[in-house]
């Protein structure tokens, strides 16, 4: 579905993103912080909010978030941790242990690879509720449910929220916001980003109006989308619910919505609260947190290259584009590419081979016997489709490219004996041919497929395009 809207309707959207952070226990208590551990064994009187019970702030937490606050360009504040009450099942506590007027990490910024720049409202620390499982034939549906289990292992897990400004106009912005948003959190080690683990979670927040000079119209919050690609679904979705309520006359009633992943659509999960609702106020057990300065920079001295700054460092060592180094620096093979450059390694071969690297034992691939397949392919000792046989066996066994080649009887063709069997070819196939003369691009393809049987894949397939494009003048 595009995100392009009708009769010139603007979406506007800001997400809320719940990072758990990767600390061994819990917020406020020794409790172990694992996923899938059986349920409610992880627990401990803090987490169950058992009476006498005292919270203590978890030193690692702080330093996470810190990090995450530092790498999104946020002011790193004195904070206040405040009680946010509210009665679900999953909050053993009936209240929640989070930040509001006083947030650790205040306004910041993300700068998208596109150029532009999303704002950051605040990104504030706040304990984790439990997770409630709806049991029976209602498809996990609470409505539907005939009994409900709670598991209070997750009760308590450290969690930064980080909320945007309401700055990104299409579903495809959003989907690359959190894209980059999650690589700098795995990038800074503060998290893992599984979306699937429920590590990572997004709430949308979607609102439409005539243009962009009109005012924010009544925006409604999305919840339970777990995957990018079902953001990019959920609020294009959205947008177009409320666009056909307004254009039928009706108007937008302020909720929270559920998606279902199933129906492909939002569906109303109760009216949307507001912050008057949940009855902050300090919370008595805790001090005010107020870093020191002198650790704040010892915490930004020690951050890595955050992913922008790796994707620019690899498109300016190497001439790759800005879509092939953000592949790569997402998928963590940039340091190995930049030292096989670094070995001797042809640039554009190796970002042509690390684009199609996609399992995580390439991370560990050898620099040097990466810079040199991709020489013996820029030299011509082995074909471009060899280099790629050549290139999934060395993931696999770790040998030197020059064993595997010698291996499997991998050669360069010489021109002459190349140019017999393409001309053989083009001599069978007349008609082919004369498609192809007439301008019919596509059919080069034929061709080259023909000759890559031919010479059972030894031939190079750029080699074998420049003969064809050579002999049709």
């Amino acid at each position: 579905m595009s995100s392009e809207l009708p009769n010139g309707w603007k979406m506007v959207i800001g997400l809320e993103v719940h990072t758990e952070l990767a600390t061994e226990t819990k917020l406020f208590s020794g409790s172990a912080n694992h996923f899938g551990g059986e349920p409610n064994t992880q627990l401990d009187p803090v987490s169950l909010g058992l009476p006498g019970s005292l919270p203590v702030l978890n030193e690692r937490a702080v330093e996470l978030a810190i990090r995450i606050g530092l790498a999104l360009n946020c002011v790193v504040q004195r904070s206040v941790f405040a009680r946010k009450n509210y009665f679900y099942p999953d909050q053993p506590k009936d209240f929640q242990i989070s930040q509001y007027e006083l947030p650790i990490n205040g306004e910041g910024h993300l700068d998208l690879p596109d150029g532009s720049t999303v704002g950051i409202t605040r990104a504030h620390l706040e304990e984790d509720t439990g997770k409630s499982s709806h049991m029976g034939s209602g498809g996990g549906r609470i409505h539907d449910a005939e009994y409900t289990l709670v598991d209070y292992n997750r009760a308590g897990v450290p969690l930064l929220e980080i909320v945007s400004e309401p700055d990104m106009r299409t579903a495809e912005q959003a989907k690359v916001y959190v894209t980059e948003l999650r690589s700098i959190l795995v990038a800074v080690r503060a998290s893992d980003g599984k979306m699937e683990e429920g590590s990572m979670r997004v709430d949308a927040n979607v609102s439409v109006r005539r243009s962009d000079n009109d005012p924010f119209g009544t925006r409604c919050e999305i919840k339970n989308v777990n995957s990018i690609r079902s953001l990019g679904r959920a609020i294009d979705f959205e947008a177009r619910r409320q666009i056909d309520l307004l254009e039928a006359g009706e108007s937008i009633r302020q909720e929270t919505r559920h998606w279902n992943e199933d129906e492909g659509r939002t569906v109303t999960l109760r009216s949307k609260e507001e912050a008057t609702d949940y009855r902050y106020f300090p919370e008595p057990d805790l001090v005010e947190l107020d870093p020191d300065p002198a650790w704040i920079e010892e915490i930004r001295a020690a951050l890595p290259m955050l992913p922008r700054e790796r994707r620019l460092q690899l498109t300016a060592r190497t001439g790759a584009s800005t879509e092939a180094s953000s592949l790569i620096v997402e998928r963590g093979l940039d340091e190995m590419v930049l030292a096989a450059l670094d070995a001797g390694g042809d640039p554009g071969r190796l970002i042509t081979h690390a684009q199609q690297l996609s399992d995580d034992r390439a991370v560990g691939l050898d620099p040097s016997a990466f810079a040199e397949l991709s020489t013996m392919e820029s030299s011509g000792a082995i074909s471009a489709t060899q280099a790629k046989t050549v290139l999934a066996r060395m993931v696999d066994t770790g040998e030197q490219p020059s064993a595997i080649a010698a291996d499997l009887g991998f050669e360069a063709m010489a021109s002459n004996e190349l140019e017999t069997i393409v001309d053989g070819l083009i001599a069978a196939h007349a008609d082919e041919w004369a498609k192809f003369v007439a301008g019919e691009q596509k059919v080069m393809g034929f061709f080259v497929g023909a000759v890559m049987k031919a010479t059972g894949g030894k031939a190079d397939g750029k080699a074998v395009s420049a003969i064809l494009n050579q002999r049709r003048g």
